[in-house]
């Protein structure tokens, strides 16, 4: 079994499938807009452009996305978490993911991560970035 994240945007999710892939090292492998859906095509004509499906491939990781059709609410009560090895690659995403957005809590060391911090990026994605130490938390 798998578990992968989606997330729902608000007419931003091309932007930010980019952005993510460009960040954390991915690569985009499916990117389908609302009007190259196949069959009936029951959309808001302001839908046409916007992202039915994307697919981001990061390692053996996927994080997939679409732009939200009717009422869009922001990320709540979830966090995407990415665990990186390296301290030094762990301070370049978290400050790549930051730019436009708001720290929650400053990428510092913890008891049990050499570098631990949380964002909500300028897209509204909720992120926790980890960076641990050898411990029974692992």
């Amino acid at each position: 079994m798998k578990l992968n994240p989606y997330l729902n945007f608000d007419g931003t999710c091309e932007e930010a499938m980019k952005r993510y892939a460009e960040v954390l090292g991915g690569e985009i492998v499916a990117m389908m807009h609302f009007d190259e859906m196949p069959g009936e095509r029951d959309f808001p004509p302001e839908m046409a452009k916007k992202v039915a499906h994307a697919r981001l491939r990061i390692g053996q990781s996927v994080l997939m996305a679409s732009d939200a059709q009717g009422p869009y609410a922001p990320m709540q009560g979830a966090s995407i978490t990415l665990n990186i090895t390296e301290p030094d690659k762990a301070e370049a995403v978290y400050n790549a993911l930051l730019e436009g957005g708001t720290s929650l809590m400053p990428l510092d060391e913890t008891f049990w991560a050499h570098k631990f911090g949380m964002l909500v990026d300028r897209f509204g994605t909720r992120w926790m970035v980890n960076c641990e130490k050898p411990g029974d938390w692992s």
